[in-house]
């Protein structure tokens, strides 16, 4: 990815430790310079994530590589938020590995969707753990205030012809550009989504943190992940 310091922007991953992060080590390790979460049907994770500690923003510019392998998928948090109650029931084979969840590794905010096996959500904007859920789907420009409306502004372009540019088993580079209640989704240097939430009370529009998700059988990698903060 051709970014770094002269962009003003700074590693919040050193591609070596895990320092800053927060998760469970059952799922998550560093592995050839990436951040690695893994979740298999002998040791399933469930909805899972790995936290970012020493940095809150609202309004940034993230970059970061990302590929997938398995079924499931991913997502790169931002905005949000942990220790809220869980919404979503809890699988029991998860509850049988895992125990008792863990709120302190849950997290609630939206999420840049990443499952290049479904043809429909990578590059989405998801609201996660919360009633909006989705709020545009790839190639929609998305208008909103909070749970109260949403009106779709305009199209970037076909979502099945735009999943073509997801890479499969490859290294994709993902920005994420969160301005006041506007964010922007970039995959591989195209436009997918832009969310813009006009209720400053808003989930969406909260200073949080950032995390990485696992979900259903799936291995992420994600690493050269750095951010621009603005406040």
């Amino acid at each position: 990815m051709n970014f770094a310091e002269a962009d003003g922007s700074v590693a919040i991953f050193d591609g070596k430790t895990l320092k800053g992060w927060d998760g469970n080590p059952k799922f998550w390790r560093v592995e050839d310079g990436a951040i690695i979460g893994e979740s298999t049907p002998k040791n399933p994770s469930g909805n899972n994530y790995i936290v970012y500690r020493d940095m809150e923003a609202k309004d940034f510019t993230l970059r970061f590589e990302i590929k997938v392998e398995g079924t499931g998928g991913s997502g790169f948090q931002y905005r949000s938020k942990t220790g809220l109650p869980w919404l979503a029931n809890i699988a029991d084979n998860v509850t049988a590995n895992v125990g008792p969840v863990n709120l302190n590794w849950m997290m609630t905010g939206p999420q840049a969707d990443f499952w290049p096996n479904s043809t429909d959500w990578t590059g989405q904007f998801y609201s996660e753990n919360t009633p909006m859920r989705i709020l545009a789907w790839r190639g929609q420009v998305v208008e909103g205030s909070g749970m109260a409306r949403k009106q779709l502004m305009g199209n970037i372009g076909d979502r099945k012809q735009l999943a073509s540019l997801v890479k499969m088993n490859d290294w994709n580079e993902f920005t994420v550009i969160a301005r006041g209640g506007t964010c922007m989704h970039i995959l591989n240097g195209q436009l997918m989504a832009v969310m813009v939430d006009d209720d400053p009370n808003s989930s969406n529009n909260q200073s949080g943190f950032f995390g990485i998700e696992i979900e259903a059988t799936t291995k992420v990698y994600v690493r050269n992940i750095r951010v621009k903060k603005i406040n």
